[in-house]
């Protein structure tokens, strides 16, 4: 028996981006395990990664294509050679590429966080099209534009330093769930006596776990910022020398703090006065007294109307009081902006002939049953899905339902299994895993390059994304030299050798080591030097003015809810948030058994105060709804969800649910204040009780 360990990089969508070590014996991947010499990894991996050979090797692992041979939306199909299928998808996408080739749209995300199974070769064979471009804004747009108005991209507090905090405030995030090496650094600063407090309208694991939990309502979370800010300036638990010397617009954004005292503050967000006044004590006089305060930031604070400005504000904080002195100081929302990657080069933008149409993947829905038009242009004619499943994650998934339903619409995904979205495609084709493929990685979480080693062969006949690409851009007649570059020469350009971060890149020694460190400072703020115009913090950002927006912190309240909406809210009382499972990533193992039996099934959290209204009892089948849709789960009773909000852990697969539907039926297609992103936690519902 030969038994080898390849270095590898876990692909998904979280901040961890963790080093694994692939145990494989005669050809098999027996064992996925942490890397014990990753800093960030630490040998230690989420329950969902650690069962990725058994994914691989899942019994419904798509190996062949396929063709559609029922009605859509039915997942009925036959199995065809390679030839056939691209020279299927050639001869449709031929005519619409001559004729109108924005009526072509890629639709992916981050199925795969690679930069090369990710965007490279695709995004050259939609160049060379000139196909519509895609707005990937389904997770984090809002709050980066928020945070880079403010501090310039996305650098922050290093992972590496958590530990030493001495106050940790997580805000909007579940780390346990989903960011499990931050936590574990969390839990360290507490056994060394930080105090750790969660601010989120649900009652997380992580909330759970914390010495405090603020539960304050959704949408609301830049009043609390700015509530802060009030108590901060009023009782001068402030750094002076650092606000003089490394910010922009405090004397405006003392006026605006002003406005929010505590009283208002409390009374927006659903809190008590002595919440906003104690958080912000503890906040300002722990800074004042040397001690590193830190704040953890994550995307759920940004899934409502005024998402960005929320980040925005609080990233405002740390800068207020002096964090950023500290290297186990200031605030995190996420590390990619670390990072010199080279995708100009990876994905060509210079192949482009002219700009095209940008469509936003959060309003698919729509754009999917849109005509053509002089403001829309082309209907879309056809959609290549890879590294997603529309059907699952969109908001609005009735619309999103009927578009792809479209019979003039040709589809072709790549995927590993038969997904929602899979069973709507003219063509399947069968992709590559991770563990079959070649890949170079970034973190939102932490600051090390990543390299992945295919360790084993594919699997059937399945392909990794960049060469199905490159077959299709041979059957389209593409001769670029692009086209042909293999995965090796693509990481091998991934990032800038010549940026000082990433002095010493050499893909052959990444693929060795598996990981490399960027050049960062240990506190990248202390002295200033953010990346704004000003090179400062700017409370005040002339950028924002011009992009029509306030320039200075704001409250922007959702779209829907009681006290913004109260007509909407008559008839649909009770707001709605849907933060990932525990034991899914987004909608990604929602089909290993073993997973799924851990999750149970489609479930809703409900206050008892609600359930009493309604005659609802703990274990009984509800109806979720609002004029979106309606989806079925089965309800608990508990105080983990503040009265008057209900929590639908997600993202099932709609045909493992009962009805064959998720929470995306009731959420809005409607966008935030800033970077065009979904507002899935902005959303009011009705619930009743139903029969089993």
């Amino acid at each position: 028996m030969t038994i080898t360990q390849v270095r590898a990089a876990c692909p998904l969508d979280c901040p961890d981006t963790c080093a694994l070590l692939v145990t494989v014996e005669d050809g098999v991947a027996t064992a996925v395990k942490g890397d014990p010499d990753h800093p960030t990894t630490a040998g230690a991996l989420c329950t969902k990664v650690s069962r990725y050979a058994e994914r691989t090797y899942h019994e419904d692992r798509l190996l062949y294509p396929l063709k559609r041979v029922g009605k859509k939306g039915e997942g009925k199909f036959e199995r065809i050679s390679w030839d056939e299928a691209l020279d299927t998808i050639a001869a449709r996408l031929k005519p619409i590429a001559a004729r109108a080739p924005e009526a072509i749209l890629p639709y992916s995300y981050c199925g795969t966080m690679g930069l090369i199974q990710g965007e490279s070769m695709s995004s050259r064979f939609f160049n060379q099209i000139g196909a519509s471009l895609l707005d990937r804004t389904i997770c984090a747009m809002a709050g980066a534009t928020g945070y880079k108005y403010t501090i310039g991209g996305s650098v922050g507090t290093d992972m590496e330093q958590f530990q030493h905090s001495k106050l940790l405030i997580i805000w909007g995030g579940n780390p346990i769930a989903s960011n499990l090496h931050f936590w574990m650094r969390a839990q360290e600063a507490k056994r060394n006596g930080a105090k750790l407090i969660a601010i989120d309208p649900y009652r997380s694991l992580t909330a759970e776990k914390c010495h405090q939990h603020i539960a304050l309502l959704p949408g609301t979370d830049a009043a609390l910022a700015l509530g802060l800010m009030h108590v901060l300036i009023k009782e001068d638990l402030l750094d002076h020398e650092y606000i003089a010397s490394y910010t922009l617009g405090f004397e405006q954004l003392k006026e605006r703090a002003a406005e929010w005292t505590p009283e208002r503050t409390a009374a927006t967000c659903g809190i008590s006065v002595d919440e906003v006044v104690d958080l912000a004590r503890l906040y300002g006089g722990m800074a004042k007294a040397g001690e590193p305060v830190a704040i953890r930031t994550n995307y759920g604070v940004q899934r409502v109307r005024g998402g960005g400005m929320a980040v925005r504000n609080i990233a405002c904080l740390p800068a207020l009081v002096g964090a950023w002195r500290h290297p186990a100081g200031g605030v995190q929302l996420s590390s990619s902006g670390s990072f010199p990657t080279n995708k100009l080069k990876l994905q060509r933008t210079d192949l482009l002939k002219k700009l095209p149409r940008t469509i936003n993947m959060s309003t698919i829905g729509d754009d999917l049953l849109r005509p053509a038009s002089p403001e829309f242009g082309p209907a879309i004619e056809a959609v290549i899905v890879y590294n997603s499943n529309p059907l699952a994650v969109a908001p609005d998934s009735d619309k999103v339902m009927r578009g792809f339903l479209r019979e003039d619409l040709f589809t072709v995904v790549l995927e590993h299994f038969q997904t929602d979205t899979a069973d709507y495609a003219d063509i399947v084709l069968p992709a590559t895993t991770q563990l079959e493929h070649l890949d170079a990685h970034t973190s939102y979480g932490h600051l090390y390059m990543m390299a992945n080693n295919p360790a084993i062969a594919p699997m059937g006949e399945a392909k990794a994304n960049t060469e199905i690409f490159r077959l299709l851009a041979a059957r389209m007649g593409f001769d670029d030299p692009c086209f042909k570059e293999s995965d090796d020469a693509l990481a091998a350009i991934a990032f800038n050798a010549q940026d000082a971060r990433a002095v010493g890149f050499d893909w052959d020694a990444l693929k060795r080591k598996g990981w490399q460190r960027l050049n960062m400072p240990a506190a990248p703020f202390a002295h200033g030097g953010f990346l704004t115009p000003s090179g400062k913090c700017e409370f005040y950002s002339a950028r924002m003015k011009e992009d029509g927006l306030d320039p200075l912190p704001a409250y922007l309240p959702p779209y829907e809810s009681v006290a913004s909406n109260p007509e909407l809210a008559a008839r649909y009382p009770l707001a709605m948030i849907s933060p990932p499972a525990r034991n899914f990533l987004n909608s990604t193992f929602v089909n290993v058994k073993s997973l799924r039996a851990s999750e149970g099934e489609p479930h809703l959290d409900i206050h008892p105060h609600d359930c009493a209204s309604r005659g609802i009892a703990d274990g009984d089948m509800v109806r979720i709804f609002n004029d979106r849709g309606s989806f079925i789960a089965k309800a608990r009773v508990t105080d983990k969800a503040r009265a008057g909000l209900v929590v639908g852990l997600s993202v099932w697969w709609k045909k493992l649910a009962k009805d064959g539907k998720n929470a995306n039926e009731v959420t809005s297609q409607q966008l935030t204040d800033m970077g065009r992103a979904p507002t899935f936690y902005d959303t009011l519902v009705q619930v009743e009780r139903v029969a089993a």
